[in-house]
């Protein structure tokens, strides 16, 4: 068999974001979540709530739903990081977590309007969704293996960007051919595609069974192209994953840069986390944006994300990832409090004339810095992170990242919960995000630059 280049090594690792940027931009943020927040608070409308009190029920729900499966990734993904490293095999892995991601996006069809059936979709959702962050833990673990110290941030960056325009061309199918405006007609005046009843919102519902079959389609050049590197010949126990766990977990004592930058990178990615989670959601109950409109501000949020990473990649090669994660940071911060600041009526306390489009045009600029830095901020900690990993144990290191990244991935979504039951109110709710940035931004004062493996 001939030696797969490293070139293409490089494109299939890149592949596995164009095929699973889907599951983020349609279902998380852009159509599913909103689409799923706005069933919710109409179920609970009926049941006697107010419209402000649904709203919040619905978000609390959706809230919920995201602590329990970041409660279950934060303490499963690094204990299967050690299992890996231990046998020297990740593909298996990602092979199987890439079932557990079609099966729960395809499940989603069964989304009915009505509500009726919502609990068993969260649960459909939930196992996706930890499907895919299993995945991403792995995928991640293999940047140390195609590239350089120096290329990293580039080739990371550039990945990032390759990805997010996977999620562009996804979601302007999605927009263009399927799901339904009010008058039952697509954003370019047709009925959904293949015969898809309106009435029962199956060109949304769609969104489902299309992540599920971009996402194999598409990784079959990861498949293709990428391989194990050489087995360990020892074989996999789950005594021997919690030793060589509890071994990485008792050095972090001895690493006090990682240690710094893990708890850092914990809070700010969860902060990211819940703005991605809750952005669509917050158009919706808030702005009261129809699925259109959200779809449309997810576009130019995702194309300002590709743009942005691309060249905060080449950012970081020049300057390093820590200054562009400080910039990224400070720059979501203003952002977060803008939009707390704001609603339908009032910027800030300032009472807006009726029908007031500032509101619209406020959010969109903020969603093209949301999408811009949070794909910048994604791409520089991974660079960060590889700075920081133990060549002998990579898959178990980024399984520490996964840990850190999703130990308080229920943090985020439990305060937004908490802050939308205390104050009622689904504006105020995401107002927990700018806390958690502030701290994270703190912590990496500790964090050296070029990392501890030096």
């Amino acid at each position: 068999m001939a030696e797969i280049s490293a070139r293409k090594r490089v494109w299939g690792w890149w592949f596995f974001d164009w095929a699973s940027q889907p599951y983020q931009s349609l279902l998380v943020t852009f159509i599913f979540g909103p689409y799923f927040a706005g069933v919710a608070a109409e179920y609970f409308s009926t049941t006697g709530l107010s419209e402000q009190a649904a709203a919040a029920r619905a978000q609390v729900v959706w809230a919920n739903c995201l602590t329990i499966t970041g409660m279950i990734i934060a303490f499963s993904a690094p204990l299967m990081g050690s299992f890996a490293d231990i046998t020297g095999r990740r593909i298996p892995w990602i092979f199987a977590f890439s079932a557990m991601y079609v099966l729960g996006s395809a499940a989603l069809w069964f989304a009915l309007p009505d509500g009726s059936n919502m609990w068993l979709m969260l649960v459909a959702f939930g196992f996706g969704f930890i499907g895919a962050e299993y995945a991403l833990i792995f995928i991640n673990s293999q940047l140390p293996d195609i590239s350089s110290k120096e290329d990293v941030g580039e080739i990371s960056g550039s990945g990032f960007a390759f990805g997010y325009f996977g999620g562009l061309i996804s979601l302007a199918i999605m927009l263009l051919l399927f799901v339904e405006q009010p008058n039952g007609k697509t954003l370019i005046g047709l009925a959904p595609a293949f015969g898809l009843n309106a009435a029962q919102m199956e060109g949304t519902r769609f969104v489902g069974p299309m992540t599920a079959v971009w996402y194999i389609v598409f990784m079959i050049p990861y498949f293709l192209w990428m391989r194990d590197g050489k087995r360990t010949g020892k074989k996999g126990s789950l005594l021997g994953a919690l030793r060589q766990l509890k071994q990485s977990v008792l050095g972090l004592r001895h690493r006090f840069s990682l240690s710094s930058y893990l708890a850092s990178s914990m809070l700010y990615r969860d902060a990211l986390n819940g703005l991605y989670s809750f952005g669509g959601i917050y158009a919706r109950l808030v702005l009261e944006w129809d699925l259109i409109k959200i779809g449309i501000f997810g576009i130019v949020s995702v194309l300002a994300s590709a743009i942005f990473v691309y060249f905060g990649g080449k950012l970081d090669r020049r300057l390093g990832p820590k200054p562009v994660i400080v910039m990224a940071i400070c720059i979501l911060i203003l952002v977060c409090t803008v939009i707390v600041g704001m609603d339908r009526t009032q910027v800030f306390g300032i009472t807006l004339p009726a029908g007031s489009p500032l509101p619209d045009i406020v959010f969109f600029s903020c969603g093209i810095l949301i999408g811009g830095m949070g794909g910048i901020l994604q791409s520089a900690s991974r660079s960060l992170m590889v700075r920081h990993t133990a060549p002998e144990h990579p898959t178990e290191s980024f399984g520490l990242y996964g840990l850190s990244g999703r130990a308080t991935a229920f943090l985020a979504p439990m305060l937004i919960a908490a802050a939308t039951t205390f104050f009622g109110d689904a504006r105020l709710g995401v107002s927990p995000v700018i806390g958690l940035f502030i701290l994270g931004l703190i912590l990496l004062r500790w964090v050296r630059p070029e990392g501890d493996q030096t």
